[in-house]
């Protein structure tokens, strides 16, 4: 690859092969081909004069495209898809005057996109799938780990590593849930015209409207679609980029809170993203391990989310039946968002295949707080054995400012349970205070949430796709 040029992140460092595949010319062209041998035998099963030698010569040049004739085209025609159907029609001489007979540039342009959307969606799916397989296994293995719970970054009553883990699942199964309903909506144009009303076909088809619309019935079966878009211009409506981009940006969103999640974390030292043995933190400081991966989440997830505005802008500014301002835009903006979106999921992957996990620094940080969590238990066990409730809530918050202070300004340990075992207002024994002391008492229904979660949401989800689950990814930065 030459150095003296730009060259996409996404393709250099981020993107998988198999997505990068999905919006490279090779894709694009071909399948341009695909539908073009598609139209022709729709319009020769209908009637039109088209033979079985000029379909087999379409047929047998889909895949040899030569670039740089197509390139030479383009310059001298300024119509990429004029450009192509020349170099095509170069490869197969007796069938190039019956190359896209009746169509527009839509035709091939319109239905590639739709085509490379849903084999991009499916190939995202399986990607979240695996996410999801990785954090519920942890979510079960953690699922009765007592940690702090965080309301305005400040600790409140207590979770479980797994119930966390759990959240974080729970917000793919909702993108899972968007995701497929909006694959399933996707559907091609079909053979629509240059207005959307298929004059051009009706011509063809010497005004029969039933064979003009089994020719595009065909044509969608041929291309593995049950259905093309009812009614449109030119263009299918750009509605259907808009929808699957808001996809991409729940996915995008959901792992924007897991990578910001895992990054506070790691700082806390209770959790740490996967660190491989020759990996180096810092180029200044030798002993840091930053949460890289976690970071370039975050990164990616904010392009995405900030890219989701140029479809849901292209959809409202096509004039009529059609205007090209979406052309440029939307051959980046949305093949980017798939490609910044794959990336997020092979590092998600990646991470959640090796999260790190520190009971003793988790458990510290518990015990440290705990006292202030326990002191409602300990308030309604001395009322039991005869204590006025307004008086020792009194006493608690005089104590808990004690140990507060103690805590922030003089950086000693939290002393509230000592300040309360002292007490004879409570008329509790030091004993009797610190068996409220017991983590596992404060984390309500967590770990069996997680198994009623996993079991009752997750694993239908896998196991409904387990032949589309994608691998544990390697990155490769």
């Amino acid at each position: 690859m030459s150095k003296n040029r730009y060259e996409s992140a996404f393709s250099s460092r981020y993107a998988s092969d198999e997505m990068q595949y999905l919006f490279s010319s090779d894709m694009k062209f071909t399948t341009f081909r695909r539908l073009w041998v598609a139209l022709a035998k729709a319009e020769q099963k209908y009637g039109v004069a088209i033979t079985d030698e000029q379909i087999a010569q379409l047929e047998a040049a889909v895949e040899d495209i030569d670039y740089e004739a197509a390139d030479a085209y383009e310059l001298k025609f300024r119509h990429d898809v004029m450009a192509h159907i020349h170099a095509y029609a170069d490869k197969c001489p007796d069938a190039a005057g019956i190359i896209h007979l009746g169509a527009t540039s839509c035709y091939v342009g319109d239905n590639t996109d739709m085509i490379i959307m849903k084999e991009g969606l499916k190939l995202i799916r399986g990607k979240l799938l695996r996410v999801l397989a990785n954090l519920s296994e942890f979510a079960l293995e953690h699922k009765a780990q007592p940690a702090l719970a965080y309301t305005h970054l400040q600790p409140a009553q207590l979770t479980t590593v797994g119930k966390r883990a759990s959240l974080w699942a729970y917000e793919l199964t909702l993108d899972l849930d968007d995701l497929d309903y909006v694959l399933d909506s996707l559907c091609l144009l079909g053979s629509k015209g240059t207005t959307g009303t298929q004059a051009s076909f009706l011509e063809l088809f010497n005004g029969d409207e039933d064979k003009c619309k089994k020719a595009e019935a065909y044509i969608a079966e041929l291309m593995g679609f049950t259905k093309c878009v009812p009614v449109s211009g030119q263009t299918y409506s750009r509605k259907f980029d808009s929808r699957v981009m808001n996809v991409l940006s729940g996915i995008a969103q959901s792992a924007y809170k897991f990578s910001n999640d895992m990054r506070l974390l790691q700082s806390f030292k209770e959790m740490e993203e996967p660190f491989e043995k020759n990996q180096i933190g810092s180029s200044a400081m030798p002993y840091k391990r930053n949460p890289m991966r976690c970071e370039r989440m975050s990164a990616l997830a904010r392009y995405v989310i900030a890219d989701s505005v140029n479809p849901a802008i292209t959809a409202g500014t096509q004039w009529f039946e059609r205007t090209l301002d979406d052309s440029a835009n939307k051959r980046i903006s949305m093949a980017e968002a798939f490609l910044a979106v794959d990336s997020i999921l092979n590092i998600y992957t990646n991470v959640t295949s090796g999260l790190v996990v520190y009971p003793k620094i988790i458990e510290r940080r518990v015990m440290a707080e705990l006292p202030f969590m326990a002191s409602e238990n300990i308030l309604m066990d001395a009322v039991k054995r005869g204590g006025d409730r307004q008086q020792l809530h009194e006493r608690i918050r005089v104590h808990a400012m004690t140990a507060g202070k103690r805590v922030k300004q003089e950086g000693l340990d939290n002393n509230l349970i000592e300040l309360i075992c002292a007490d004879p207002a409570f008329g509790l024994t030091e004993d009797e205070v610190k068996a409220h002391l017991d983590p596992a008492a404060y984390t309500g229904r967590s770990a069996a949430q997680v198994e009623e979660f996993v079991g009752q949401v997750i694993q239908p989800m896998l196991d409904k796709y387990k032949d589309e689950m994608a691998d544990n990814a390697a990155i490769k930065v």
